[in-house]
C-alpha cells in the first residue's frame, strides 16, 4: 500500500472513501471506489522505481511529465461529482429496477426530492416497513414475496430481455401469479369463442391470465399475452385478434358468419374499435370487448393499485378535525398470541345525524369509512374501507331517529401503540367527520394472568354454528354488540364479556383453579350495591381452560336507580397466587 499512497493526506483519503462505500452497499461499492482511487493514485503519485528512474533519466520533460500536479477546484469537484454519480448507481437501479411497478406516484416525487445518500437509505427502510403486514417480526412477508416475484419473472419470461422487464414479468411482479392461466406456447389451431366470431384459425403463441378480483380494476380480470414474433417475447394486448396467424390471409381462418357469408372477411379492416375482430355469433357483443372497457383495463394495469375512497384519505392525510357527523368509537382488545392481538373497532352514529334519501320504496342512509392505522410515527401498518347502508321503511322513518347504527371491524394488530385515523362520511348529506384516536395494544406475557378487555355489550347472545367466528360483533361462538356510550336504561339488560388469559393448570387435571368475583359500584362509592355482588368458580365456566376462560353475563338493570356506576372483576388464579383486575363505567338512565 505505501507504493501508492502516501503521507497522511492519503491515508485519510483512504479511510473517508472505505466508510463512505461501507455505508452505501458493501462490498460491490468498495470495490469499485478501491479501483477507481488505486488507478488515479498510480498516475499521480510515482512510487519509488519510477522516482529513481526520473531521476536517472537525461531528459528534463519526462521528469516534468511524471511528476503529479495540484488539481484545481474546479478539476476536485468534477472528480467528486464523478465518484458520487457512481456510489448513487445502487440507487438508481434500486428505483428504476427493483420497485419500478411498485411504487406510488407519491413516493417517485418524494424520492426525487431527497439530496443525500442518508435520506434515500432511509426512504427506502420506510418504503419496506410500509408495506410489511407484520412490522413487528424481524421478517418482511412483502419484500420477501416482491423479490421472490421478480426471480421467478427472471427465470420464466426472459426472451433477450431480462424477465422483469417483460409484459409477463410486469403483471407477475405486481399481482402474483393468477388464478388461472391458459397457455398456448406453440400456437396452432384454435377454436374462437362466440364473443370473436366462432370458426376455427391458427394462432401466434399466445397466454391468457385471469385474475378473479385485482383492487381497483375489478373482477374476473382476463389478460391476454401474445408473441406474434415468434421469439418468445410476449406483449400485453387490448386487441384478442392479435394472436389470429391468419387475419392477413384471404380466405383463410374465417369467423363462422364469414363462413355462412353473412359477412366478409374485409369488414374486418374496417372496424372503429381497434381490433380486427370479425363480426361476433348473434350480433351482441359482451361488454368485456368494449374498447373503453379495454382501454381502461389496460390502462388500470400500468399502475399501482389505487385506494377506493380517494377523497376520504386525502381528509386523513390534512390532519383537520371535523365534528360535522358526530361519530363515537372505542377498541376493544382480545389477544390471540403471544404476538397478535385480535383489535375490535367499534363505531356509532344516531340515526337523527344521518340524512335518508328515498330508492325503491325505501328511506336509505349511507356512510363512506375510511380507516388507517399507523404506528406513532406516522408509518402506515392498515388500512381498511367500508360503505354501511342503514335502509328504514318509510313509515318508520320518525321512530328510526331514536335509535343508532353500529359498525365494527376487526383486525389482528401486534402489540404496540398506534394511532388510528378514521374518515366517515355520510353520503347523502355530505357530512364527514375526522377522527383520530389512540390505540394501545396490550402484550400478554405467558407466566401472568391477564384479561381481555371488559365489554359492555347491549347484545350478548351465541350465533349458529355456521356464524362461528364470522361477521361482525361476533367473537368465538358468541355475537357481542358494545354500547359504545355506555349507557343503559333500566329496563335493559347488560351483557358482560371478559376473556381471561394464562391460568396455571393443575398438574393432574391440567384444569385452571380461580374465581372471579364481579361487583357493581355507585359512582363516588366504594360500597357494592346490594344484590349486584357475583362470585364464580372459573372450572364451572363452560369451555374453561387454563389458556382462555370465557365469560359471559347478562346483568338486569332493573334494581339500579339512574346514575352512573362502575362494575368492577377481581381474578386470582389459585394455583399462582395471581391476582388480576379490571373495571368499566357505565350509566343507566
Amino acid at each position: 500500500m505505501q507504493q501508492f499512497f502516501t503521507g497522511a493526506v492519503g491515508r485519510m483519503k483512504v479511510s473517508r472513501l472505505l466508510i463512505t462505500c461501507l455505508s452505501l452497499g458493501g462490498l460491490a461499492g468498495l470495490g469499485l471506489v478501491l479501483s477507481a482511487q488505486n488507478q488515479t493514485s498510480v498516475s499521480t503519485t510515482p512510487n519509488q522505481d519510477q522516482s529513481s528512474q526520473s531521476s536517472s533519466s537525461d531528459s528534463p520533460k519526462k521528469s516534468r511529465d511524471t511528476i503529479a500536479k495540484p488539481l484545481s477546484e474546479r478539476a476536485k469537484k468534477k472528480k467528486e461529482e464523478q465518484l458520487r454519480k457512481e456510489l448513487e448507481s445502487p440507487y438508481k437501479k434500486w428505483i428504476e429496477e427493483d420497485v419500478a411497478y411498485i411504487i406510488t406516484d407519491e413516493e417517485r416525487q418524494t424520492w426525487k426530492r431527497l439530496q443525500t445518500d442518508e435520506e434515500r437509505e432511509q426512504f427506502i427502510e420506510q418504503f419496506w416497513l410500509r408495506r410489511d403486514p407484520t412490522p413487528d417480526t424481524v421478517e418482511n412477508e412483502f419484500k420477501e414475496e416482491h423479490y421472490r416475484r421478480i426471480q421467478y419473472a427472471n427465470d420464466n419470461f426472459a426472451s433477450g430481455i431480462p424477465g422483469w422487464k417483460t409484459d409477463r414479468g410486469r403483471i407477475y411482479i405486481m399481482f402474483g401469479p393468477p388464478d388461472d392461466r391458459e397457455e398456448h406456447p406453440s400456437g396452432g389451431t384454435y377454436e374462437r369463442p362466440p364473443e370473436e366470431g366462432g370458426g376455427e384459425t391458427t394462432t401466434y403463441p399466445f397466454e391468457d391470465w385471469t385474475y378473479r378480483y385485482i383492487e381497483g380494476i375489478g373482477n374476473n380480470v382476463v389478460i391476454e399475452f401474445v408473441d406474434p414474433t415468434l421469439t418468445g417475447e410476449y406483449h400485453m394486448t387490448m386487441d384478442p385478434s392479435e394472436k389470429d396467424a391468419l387475419t392477413y390471409v384471404p380466405g383463410a381462418g374465417l369467423t363462422l358468419m364469414e363462413q355462412l357469408g353473412l359477412s366478409d372477411k374485409t369488414a374486418r379492416f374496417n372496424n372503429t374499435d381497434g381490433t380486427h375482430l370479425g363480426a361476433p355469433m348473434g350480433g351482441t357483443q359482451s361488454a368485456s370487448y368494449n374498447e373503453f372497457t379495454r382501454l381502461e383495463q389496460f390502462t388500470k394495469l400500468q399502475q399501482p393499485p389505487q385506494i377506493k375512497f380517494k377523497d376520504l384519505e386525502a381528509d386523513v392525510n390534512s390532519h383537520i378535525t371535523f365534528n360535522i357527523l358526530p361519530m363515537s368509537a372505542r377498541a376493544d382488545y382480545f389477544p390471540l398470541t403471544d404476538a397478535s392481538v385480535l383489535t375490535s373497532i367499534t363505531l356509532q352514529f344516531k340515526n337523527k345525524d344521518l340524512q335518508f334519501a328515498s330508492k325503491d320504496g325505501v328511506e336509505k342512509a349511507t356512510v363512506d369509512i375510511y380507516g388507517r392505522i399507523t404506528t406513532m410515527t406516522r408509518r402506515v401498518v392498515q388500512v381498511f374501507e367500508d360503505t354501511v347502508e342503514v335502509p328504514v321503511s318509510k313509515n318508520m322513518l320518525e321512530a328510526s331517529s331514536q335509535l343508532r347504527s353500529i359498525y365494527q371491524k376487526t383486525i389482528p394488530l401486534a402489540p404496540a401503540v398506534y394511532r388510528l385515523n378514521i374518515v366517515a362520511k355520510d353520503v347523502v348529506g355530505g357530512n364527514i367527520n375526522n377522527y383520530e384516536m389512540r390505540l394501545e395494544v396490550p402484550r400478554t406475557d405467558p407466566d401472568k394472568l391477564s384479561t381481555s378487555t371488559l365489554v359492555l355489550a347491549d347484545v350478548l347472545e351465541k350465533v349458529p354454528p355456521r356464524s362461528i367466528g364470522a361477521g361482525q360483533f361476533v367473537i368465538g361462538d358468541s355475537k357481542v354488540r358494545p354500547r359504545v356510550d355506555e349507557t343503559f336504561k333500566r329496563e335493559e339488560k347488560m351483557g358482560i364479556y371478559v376473556k381471561l388469559y394464562n391460568f396455571e393448570g393443575d398438574e393432574k387435571t391440567h384444569k385452571p383453579s380461580g374465581q372471579v368475583q364481579l361487583e357493581v359500584v355507585k359512582k363516588g362509592s366504594n360500597e357494592p350495591v346490594p344484590g349486584y355482588q357475583f362470585t364464580e368458580d372459573v372450572t364451572k365456566v363452560p369451555g374453561a381452560s387454563a389458556s382462555s376462560v370465557t365469560l359471559e353475563q347478562l346483568l338486569p338493570l332493573k334494581g339500579l336507580d339512574p346514575g352512573q356506576y362502575e362494575i368492577r372483576l377481581k381474578v386470582t388464579d389459585k394455583n399462582r397466587n395471581q391476582v388480576v383486575t379490571s373495571s368499566a363505567p357505565f350509566t343507566v338512565t
